[in-house]
């Protein structure tokens, strides 16, 4: 399963399903990443930490254990 970690900078890419669990996955969902919304990935840090996105109008930062709980669709 492909995560949001190994998309690339400058893809938009839809989140499939979130499999993180309690407090991270609840986290995840209140900066606005939940299924079916389009991410698209601004920058990634020079060591891959942090991972800059843009959601839903806003630009979020999101640590690189984080993205690997975030599946999105292959194409």
């Amino acid at each position: 399963m492909k995560t949001l970690r190994d998309a690339k900078i400058g893809e938009t890419v839809k989140v499939k399903k979130l499999t993180g669990e309690g407090a991270v996955k609840r986290r995840i969902m209140d900066m606005g990443i939940t299924k079916g919304i389009e991410v698209y990935v601004r920058k990634v840090a020079p060591l891959g930490d942090p991972v800059e996105v843009t959601v839903r109008g806003y630009e979020l930062s999101i640590r690189k254990a984080d993205a690997e709980t975030i599946l999105i669709e292959e194409e």
